[in-house]
C-alpha cells in the first residue's frame, strides 16, 4: 500500500521541473551549487536553511543532476541518512535508487551494493521487486542498457547477505519470469547463504530451480549442495545428486570428491571411502593436498601408520607441495603411537622448507612429549611457541596438566591449573576429570573427592567420567549408600554408565564379598547391552578367591576362555592366589606354566603364592 502511494506520488511530481516546483529547483541547484564548490563542510557546521525544507523531490533532483560529482553525491546522501537529528527529510527508496542509479553507470558495483543493502535492511524502504522495477521505469531508468538485470541480480546478492531468503526466492522467480539473466556466482552466493544458516531443504529447492529454469549450474554450486547434504549426514542424496548432474555434463572435481570422502570418513564407511578413490581414478580426477590429508588422517586414526607414512611419501614423490596441514597430521599420528622422533624429524623437515608450525602443530609435539612422560620437552615446545607469536589455548593446557598427572607431579598440574584460569579459560571437564584421576592415583582420595565436589559447586557439569570416579573413591572406602546415591543420580542427569561404571562398582562389591550385589551388577550391564570385559571378571573372581568360594572362581577362569577374552596378568595372579592359598598347588602351577607360555610375566605375589602352596599341600 505504502509503495502504491509512493509511486502515484512520483506520478504526480515528475524529477523535471515544473512552473509549480520552481522554488524547489531553485533549492536543488543552491544545495547542488555548494556541493560543487564547499562539498559536505556548509551543511556539518552551521544549521543551514538548505536543509530545513527538504523533501524527496528536492533531493532527487540533487542526486540526479549530473554535474554533482558522484563522491558529493555519495556525501550528501550518507550525511541525511547519518543526521536524522537536524535534517528534515530522510532519503527515501527513490533517493536511492537515484543514487544505485549513478553507481551502476560509474560501474562502482560494491557501492551499488552496499547502497541496495540499505534497501533490504529498512522495512520501510523494502519493497516487492516487481514494484522496485515500476518505479524504475517510471524513473526513466530503464533506458540504460542491463541496468534492471544488474539491478535484480545485485539485490538477489543482497538478500542472501542479510538471509532474507524469502525475498530472495521472489527475486529469482521475478528474473525467470521476465527471462533476465542470473549471475552464476550470485546463485552461488545465495547457496552458499543457505547453507551457512543450514537451510539445506531451501538450499537444494535453489539449485533444482537453477537447474530447471537453465541458470548456469557450476561443478562449485554443485559442490557447495553436496557439502551441506553431507553435513547434514545425507551422503547417499549428496551421491545422488552428483550422478544425476554427471549425466548433464557437470562433472564432480576434487574439492567435491573430498567433501565426499570427508563424509564417508566422519561416518567410519571404509567402503565409501574406498568407493570413492574407485572413482576419482575412473575419472581421472588426481589427489590434491587436501585428499591426501584426509587419506592419512583416515589411516592414522584405524592405527595404520605404515600406511600413513607410505601416503605422505607418495604425495612427495608425485610433486605435491606438502603443507603445514598434512605435516601437522603426520606429526600428530607419530606422537600417538608414541614416535616422537620421527614426529620431531618431520617438524624440523618443514621449518626446512618455510613452513610456520601453528598452534596445532606444536599441540601434537607437545601432547607426545607429554604422553612419553618428557615434560621438560613440553615445557620447551611451549616457551618456544610463546615465543612465536602463538597463543597457548585451552587443549594444550590441559594437555601439561595430562602430563603432570601422569606423572605423579600434581603441584605441577595445579600451576598449570591456575595459569589456565589466569588467562581467562574456565576449568571444563577434562581438567576436572583429569586432575582428580591424577589425585586418586596419588591415593589422595579425599583430596580428589573434594576438589571434584568443588569444581562441580562452581558449575562444571559433571559427566560420567567424573561420576565414576567419584563413585570408585565411596567403593573403596566402603561406602556403598553413597556409591548407589551418585550412580541413580548420574542416571538421572541423563550420563549412560559405561563398563568402567560397572566394573568400578562390581569390583568395589567384590572387595567387600557383596558378591550378591557384584552378580547383580553383571546381570544389569548384560541387560542394557553392555559386555562385560576381563575387568569384570576379574573382580568377579578376585572376589570368590578372596571370600574362599574357589570352585565359583575356577568356573569364572574357565567361563572366560570359553567366551576368548584376553587373559592379563591380573586375571592370572587372582586365579592362583586363590588356588594357592586353598593348598591346591598342582592347579596353580598348572596355571603358571601357562600364564608364562602366553608370554605373560608373573610378579611377586604369584611367587609368594606358589610356595606357600607347597607349604600347605
Amino acid at each position: 500500500m505504502a509503495t502504491q502511494k509512493l509511486l502515484q506520488t512520483f506520478k504526480k511530481t515528475p524529477i523535471t521541473a515544473s512552473p509549480t516546483s520552481l522554488s524547489n529547483s531553485e533549492l536543488a541547484q543552491k544545495i547542488a551549487k555548494t556541493l560543487i564548490k564547499a562539498g559536505l563542510k556548509p551543511f556539518e557546521t552551521t544549521n543551514s536553511s538548505l536543509l530545513s525544507n527538504l523533501d524527496s523531490h528536492i533531493t532527487n533532483l540533487v542526486f540526479s543532476n549530473p554535474n554533482v560529482p558522484l563522491h558529493s553525491c555519495l556525501n550528501f546522501f550518507n550525511f541525511l541518512r547519518k543526521n536524522q537529528s537536524f535534517v528534515s527529510h530522510k532519503p527515501d527508496l527513490q533517493s536511492h535508487l537515484s543514487v544505485v542509479f549513478r553507481l551502476f553507470k560509474a560501474r562502482r558495483f560494491a557501492e551499488m551494493k552496499r547502497v541496495l543493502t540499505y534497501v533490504a535492511m529498512d522495512s520501510n524502504l523494502r519493497c516487492p521487486v516487481a514494484n522496485l522495477v515500476s518505479l524504475v521505469e517510471e524513473s526513466g531508468f530503464n533506458n540504460e542498457p542491463n541496468f534492471v538485470e544488474k539491478l535484480c541480480d545485485m539485490l538477489f546478492r543482497v538478500y542472501a547477505d542479510c538471509n532474507l531468503f524469502e525475498e530472495g526466492f521472489r527475486v529469482f522467480d521475478y528474473m525467470v519470469s521476465y527471462e533476465l539473466k542470473i549471475d552464476d556466482r550470485s546463485c552461488i552466493v545465495f547457496l552458499l547463504a543457505l547453507k551457512r544458516c543450514d537451510k539445506m531443504e531451501a538450499c537444494l529447492g535453489l539449485f533444482k530451480r537453477m537447474v530447471e529454469f537453465n541458470v548456469e549450474v557450476t561443478v562449485y554450486s554443485l559442490t557447495i549442495v553436496i557439502d551441506g547434504l553431507c553435513k547434514r549426514r545425507r551422503v547417499k542424496r549428496a551421491i545422488d545428486l552428483m550422478i544425476e548432474m554427471a549425466s548433464k555434463g557437470i562433472k564432480p572435481n576434487v574439492v567435491t570428491y573430498n567433501t565426499l570422502i570427508n563424509a564417508y570418513i566422519k561416518r567410519t564407511d571404509f567402503d565409501g571411502v574406498n568407493e570413492m578413490l574407485r572413482l576419482m581414478e575412473v575419472d581421472e580426477v588426481a589427489f590434491n593436498v587436501a585428499t591426501y590429508t584426509l587419506l592419512i588422517d583416515w589411516h592414522g586414526s584405524s592405527g595404520k601408520i605404515d600406511e600413513v607414512e607410505r601416503m605422505f611419501e607418495e604425495m612427495c614423490e608425485k610433486g605435491i607441495k606438502a603443507d603445514i596441514h598434512v605435516y601437522t597430521v603426520v606429526i600428530n599420528w607419530n606422537c600417538k603411537i608414541g614416535n616422537t622422533k620421527r614426529a620431531f624429524a618431520l617438524f624440523d623437515e618443514l621449518t626446512e622448507k618455510g613452513l610456520v608450525a601453528n598452534v596445532h602443530t606444536y599441540g601434537a609435539l607437545i601432547d607426545g612429549v607429554c604422553k612419553a612422560g618428557e615434560m621438560e620437552a613440553a615445557e620447551i615446545l611451549v616457551n618456544e611457541m610463546q615465543t612465536r607469536g602463538l597463543d597457548v589455548n585451552q587443549l594444550i593446557y590441559n594437555t601439561l596438566i595430562d602430563g603432570y598427572c601422569k606423572r605423579g607431579l600434581i603441584d605441577e598440574a595445579f600451576k598449570v591449573q591456575v595459569i589456565m584460569e589466569k588467562k581467562g579459560f574456565e576449568n571444563d571437564i577434562y581438567t576436572l576429570n583429569t586432575i582428580a584421576d591424577g589425585l586418586r592415583k596419588l591415593n589422595q582420595p579425599e583430596e580428589a573427592k573434594r576438589w571434584l565436589l568443588t569444581m562441580i559447586e562452581k558449575g562444571v557439569v559433571p559427566n560420567v567420567v567424573s561420576y565414576t570416579t567419584l563413585i570408585d573413591i565411596y567403593c573403596k572406602e566402603g561406602n556403598f549408600v553413597e556409591a548407589k546415591k551418585l550412580f541413580q543420580e548420574m542416571k538421572k542427569a541423563g550420563g549412560e554408565p559405561n563398563a568402567v561404571t560397572y566394573n568400578v562398582l562390581i569390583d568395589g562389591h567384590s572387595k567387600k564379598g557383596r558378591m550378591k550385589e557384584a552378580y547383580e551388577l553383571r546381570d544389569e550391564m548384560r541387560a542394557k547391552g553392555i559386555f562385560p570385559d576381563i575387568y569384570t571378571y576379574t573382580s568377579l573372581l578376585h572376589g570368590e578367591c578372596i571370600f574362599g568360594k574357589l570352585d565359583d572362581a575356577v568356573e569364572l577362569f574357565n567361563e572366560v576362555r570359553q567366551k576368548g577374552l584376553p587373559l592379563n596378568v591380573v586375571t592370572y595372579t587372582a586365579i592362583i592366589s586363590g588356588l594357592s592359598k586353598e593348598g591346591r598347588s598342582e592347579e596353580a602351577f598348572k596355571l603358571y606354566d601357562e600364564m608364562t607360555e602366553a608370554g605373560l610375566t608373573p610378579d611377586d605375589r604369584v611367587y609368594t603364592s606358589l610356595v606357600s602352596s607347597l607349604h600347605k599341600a
